[in-house]
């Protein structure tokens, strides 16, 4: 009887959050799951306090847009010290999320390197636990600002005292190829955020830029443009911008150099883009636009490690203040200190945090 309880209490704390299984929409209103669902409060002892953008944490470890869907998982990830939860990313009108599946194992050896991602990737329909590799495709779904914006208000008010809860945003180009449109959806976004009295805002600039084949962050001109419109409407709400992975170290270096003065920190990486097809070489992930997708988990962990130094070597380089947040590939404590050791400043976990949603507690028992 005793080790049928144990069994089940280690299930409980083995079980992802969001369950790969589940529709989007059923995760949406079913999650989350396992012990982010118990309500139980990590009773957090930790003494040290970090300046997360002007505003006091517990600890510099948090989780990123994406897998927080809505406020009730936000709360889950602030009950298990997760101090610094990002609400999973919004736009000003409703959008559709990609069919399920959206998330999917693959087999993966070592890390996904820019090789493999030009070759491209295969499902791994046996793969179970911890995953080394997994898609990511969800297309960046929204709700009416109608909902999100009560819900996220909410999520900011159940925070606690060390603990700072992050909106996520991005613009939509409603009228596709209008550039104008674009820059003036971002910032009615921002202002609808805003109203939501969160106090620290991440513009996604990793997401596709509209009329172009490129992420958005690859066109700096554009992006400063956009900064600019945002930065109107929030004022000094800190701003963290979200970029992808940059091979060329000039192109990241012109991005500081075009947008530093609008922005409190960057954030990087946000995941991999690789085609996926089954073992038969079929396109794995259904529907139109779908065979390449992005891809995260411990084989990404590179690409994150390599933004955050070059983001610091920029940041020195230039004399700049900015924070650096370290997104990819964290699965355990070891990985939390590895990217505090390569100079970010603050670190995030999704695809670890979504199968071990005790990773936070386990990180600050080693801080102290």
């Amino acid at each position: 009887f005793l080790f049928c309880i144990f069994s089940d209490t280690i299930s409980l704390m083995l079980t992802p959050f969001y369950d790969p299984e589940k529709s989007y929409e059923d995760n949406f209103n079913q999650g989350p799951f396992g012990i982010f669902a118990d309500k139980k409060v990590f009773d957090n002892t930790e003494e040290h306090k970090y300046n997360f953008l002007g505003f006091e944490v517990n600890s510099p470890f948090g989780i990123p847009a994406g897998p927080l869907l809505n406020g009730k998982f936000v709360k889950g990830a602030l009950d298990k010290g997760f101090d610094i939860p990002i609400y999973k990313t919004v736009r000003s009108g409703k959008y559709p999320c990609h069919p399920w599946p959206n998330v999917l194992y693959i087999k993966m050896e070592g890390d996904l390197t820019l090789e493999k991602m030009k070759e491209g990737v295969v499902v791994d329909k046996d793969s179970k636990g911890m995953p080394e590799l997994i898609t990511n495709s969800f297309g960046v779904p929204s709700f009416d600002p109608e909902f999100w914006q009560k819900d996220l208000s909410d999520a900011v008010r159940y925070a606690r005292h060390g603990q700072v809860v992050v909106g996520s945003f991005q613009g939509t180009s409603w009228e596709k190829g209008n550039a104008e449109a674009y820059i003036a959806d971002f910032a009615l976004c921002a202002r609808l955020l805003k109203e939501t009295s969160v106090k620290v805002m991440e513009v996604n600039l990793s997401c596709p830029n509209e009329g172009s084949a490129h992420l958005l962050c690859f066109d700096a001109d554009r992006t400063k443009k956009i900064l600019q419109a945002i930065k109107k409407e929030i004022g000094e709400i800190p701003l963290i911008a979200k970029i992808a992975y940059f091979a060329d170290d000039e192109a990241l270096r012109n991005l500081i150099k075009e947008t530093h003065q609008f922005v409190q920190a960057y954030s990087s990486v946000n995941t991999l883009p690789a085609k996926v097809t089954d073992e038969e070489g079929n396109q794995a992930l259904p529907g139109e636009g779908r065979a390449v997708s992005g891809l995260c988990g411990h084989a990404v962990k590179w690409a994150g490690l390599e933004m955050v130094k070059k983001l610091k070597n920029i940041r020195e380089e230039m004399g700049l203040n900015y924070q650096i947040i370290g997104v990819g590939g964290v699965t355990t404590s070891e990985d939390f200190f590895e990217y505090r050791d390569a100079g970010a400043d603050f670190v995030m976990s999704a695809t670890g945090a979504m199968w071990n949603p005790l990773l936070a507690q386990e990180i600050k028992e080693k801080l102290g």
